[in-house]
């Protein structure tokens, strides 16, 4: 299978600019950019297929390239509704040198940083050198600018087309970049700068997108409650987009798979399969949870957020240390504990039961665990003496509901 037909066969080509590139890609040796803007200091798991695209790229001969908008970052690019806030160049700063130190340490991707060519351009050459060879109606006719005529955008935002467009050809330029790959939200600023290149210089570039992932919903890829999925351990743990992977659509794991990980496509279709047949055994699910947490965090970090997981899925929470209590519960109801308390007393206090009547039912069916061991007695007290890591109680309702008491 040549490299087109697997990124094709993986569904990570949507929109590509001319048929030669196929050839080109298949045969190596192109530099190529992606680029992000500063807007958190971590990347997130939407950046991550876009990522894993250029790392199979490298893997195939070709040399990659991520460009970090230090200037395109203190605009904004045009959202499909409204304008981006504006971050502090503090803020901005501060978060290309983390993107930066997280892109080499996962990727090993050269880095530069469009801030180094974009600072000491001027207005008036701006306008001479670049906006004239940008027809208005050309710009108006992109879909991410013709979707914010109806409501409004600024010339700030309506100029981040001629900005990413001055990226690739600094690139072309100065790193014989030939190639810009990015999601397909980014088309029309992909092609704007091939059009620029070709105007300055007679020559021809190349771009192309992938689909944006999403949920079988439409939602992004990623997005937990509104929250996205960072790459850094430290924002998001490893335990947590473990569940988040763990739980994903049965009718979409296998296209994940294609999209997040390196595994063949024999692999593939034999975990299809499972899926298929034995969709219980959520084999499929369990190959992509390991195969992008190892990727990301390393081995022992898989395997620490699959002992957390199974210690809640089987209630053995005892042997937990502190910090994969924290983990594990981050979010879960909370209450804080102190002195000597009845059992039944704090399954109330804590509206874990909404009374006395419901806590005793509860305790005596067995459906009340505390530190992974089943409470059956309404005259049980717990104390601060066996606490978990001498700070922790940890109360389960049934089989999934888990409450978090802290002792001061």
């Amino acid at each position: 299978m040549t490299l087109v037909e697997d990124l094709k066969w993986r569904g990570l080509i949507k929109d590509i600019s001319s048929i030669e590139l196929e050839k080109k890609l298949n045969e190596g040796g192109l530099t190529f950019y992606i680029g992000t803007d500063p807007t958190a200091d971590s990347l997130h798991i939407g950046h991550l297929s876009s990522f894993l695209i250029s790392k199979r790229l490298k893997e195939a001969g070709h040399n990659p390239i991520l460009l970090i908008g230090g200037a395109t970052g203190r605009i904004g690019d045009p959202r499909p509704t409204a304008e981006r806030e504006m971050k502090s160049y503090e803020e901005i700063d501060a978060n290309i040198e983390k993107l930066t130190e997280q892109v080499k340490s996962l990727f090993g991707f050269e880095v530069v940083n469009n801030y180094t060519w974009s600072k000491d351009i001027n207005f008036i050459d701006f306008l001479r050198d670049y906006g004239k060879f940008f027809n208005v109606n050309y710009m108006l006719d992109k879909d991410i600018i013709r979707r914010r005529l109806e409501t409004g955008i600024t010339y700030t935002e309506f100029s981040y087309m001629i900005m990413q467009a001055l990226d690739f050809l600094w690139l072309y330029e100065n790193k014989n970049c030939t190639m810009q790959v990015a999601g397909s939200d980014q088309w029309g600023n992909i092609t704007a700068g091939i059009d620029l290149i070709r105007k300055k210089t007679g020559k021809e570039v190349y771009g192309f997108t992938m689909p944006l992932v999403t949920t079988k919903d439409g939602t992004k890829f990623g997005k937990s409650e509104g929250n996205a999925l960072w790459l850094d351990k430290n924002k998001t743990s490893p335990y947590e987009l473990y569940q988040y992977l763990i739980n994903v659509e049965d009718e979409m794991v296998i296209d994940y798979l294609k999209i997040f990980t390196f595994l063949s496509k024999e692999e593939i279709e034999r975990l299809e399969k499972s899926n298929q047949e034995n969709p219980h055994l959520r084999e499929a699910h369990q190959a992509l949870a390991r195969e992008v947490i190892t990727f990301l965090h390393g081995e022992e970090e898989y395997q620490n957020a699959l002992r957390i997981a199974n210690a809640l899925f089987y209630g053995d929470v005892g042997g937990l240390s502190a910090q994969e209590i924290k983990v594990a519960f981050r979010g879960v109801p909370s209450f804080s504990l102190a002195g000597d308390k009845n059992i039944v007393d704090v399954l109330v206090n804590s509206k874990i039961c909404a009374s006395k009547r419901e806590a005793r039912e509860l305790l005596e069916s067995g459906s009340i665990s505390v530190n992974g061991e089943k409470a059956t007695d309404s005259a049980f007290v717990i104390t601060k003496k066996d606490a978990l890591e001498e700070t922790y109680t940890i109360i389960r309702r049934g089989k999934k509901k888990y409450y978090l008491g802290m002792w001061s």
